[in-house]
């Protein structure tokens, strides 16, 4: 029997859309092999009715895993954990989903499996044999379709390649008490600091977002507004970090945080390939600019050649009004 598994990273007991799109997609490419198993492989506390909503979209089977040692986030012992289980389950198609745990996760199970691996796959596979999969390149300003010829195989899936599709199935859940090696572990968690009152970058599922060409940081407060509005997150280009203009936790781009909303607001942002190379993931990408040839424009879904101030003036308050009588 053909099995997929998916690795169901979960946070603080809870499943994310990302986890949802990974299952949907595994479940597709069993379709496409003409049937088999869809199992989730989720490490820590995770009640039953939350492991059973993996169901609705194709998995047949979640093997839980309970063990204090999972709270450290060893990247070694997930692995190690993972790729035990792949080999007990004979299972030749592992599928991540592009997080920050999985890119410390994902290439040590397939190092421990002899596999071949894409990171960043966007699509379904264009061929089973061989096994052929499509990914971005040149930060996302170009497609490649990559072979990967070992028995075994890793996928990280690009957040929102594929959309979450419901495929509701009969679930299993089965619950263990994992042993792990403490002399393995290697990570320990001193203490824990979250933001509050902030949406988080990385699962927001609207980005309002500024560049220099908000022209200072005491320019930034009609973009908290319209984030306010829609209930999104703020984010900045990297100048705007530098300058001090908001805090480097608000960087999206290469070398800052890689990001895949369903809608980016890209304001005052000239769209330089660095910053493009963390929002191409995007579904849709809209930007505002005054420079009617800036690069960002050949990127974005839809532009608006015009000032930023003046178009986020205007924009909050007709989406506030369509608020208020809906």
């Amino acid at each position: 029997m053909n099995k997929v598994i998916i690795f169901a990273e979960n946070f603080e007991g809870v499943f994310k859309k990302a986890t949802f799109e990974a299952v949907s997609y595994g479940s597709r490419i069993v379709e496409q092999m003409g049937g088999g198993e869809v199992i989730a492989i989720s490490l820590g506390e995770v009640a039953d009715e939350e492991l059973k909503s993996l169901g609705a979209y194709g998995a047949t089977r979640v093997i839980s895993l309970h063990n204090e040692a999972f709270n450290s986030l060893d990247a070694k012992i997930y692995a190690k954990t993972i790729a035990d289980n792949v080999k007990k389950e004979n299972a030749g198609l592992i599928i991540f989903t592009d997080s920050n745990a999985s890119k410390a996760v994902a290439p040590r199970v397939a190092v421990r499996l002899h596999a071949g691996m894409v990171f960043g796959a966007y699509g379904l596979p264009s061929n089973l044999s061989p096994f052929t999969i499509p990914k971005k390149v040149f930060y996302g300003k170009a497609f490649t379709e990559v072979v990967i010829q070992s028995e075994v195989k890793v996928i990280s899936l690009s957040q929102n390649s594929f959309g979450v599709v419901e495929n509701k199935k009969d679930i299993v859940v089965e619950n263990i008490d994992h042993t792990v090696d403490t002399d393995q572990i290697k990570t320990k968690i001193l203490s824990v600091e979250k933001s509050t009152g902030k949406i988080l970058l990385t699962d927001a599922e609207i980005v309002v977002s500024g560049g220099r060409g908000m022209k200072g940081p005491d320019k930034w407060k009609p973009l908290e507004d319209l984030a306010e509005t829609l209930g999104a997150g703020l984010a900045c280009t990297r100048p705007v970090s530098d300058e001090g203009w908001r805090p480097h936790t608000e960087h999206v781009g290469q070398t800052g945080k890689i990001i895949a909303p369903n809608l980016y607001f890209a304001f005052g942002i000239s769209g330089a390939i660095q910053h493009l190379a963390g929002v191409s993931s995007s579904k849709v990408i809209v930007a505002v600019n005054t420079d009617k040839d800036a690069p960002i424009f050949s990127a974005a879904d839809y532009g608006v050649v015009g000032d930023a101030a003046t178009v986020l003036i205007g924009l909050n308050d007709a989406l506030k009004k369509f608020k208020s009588e809906n």
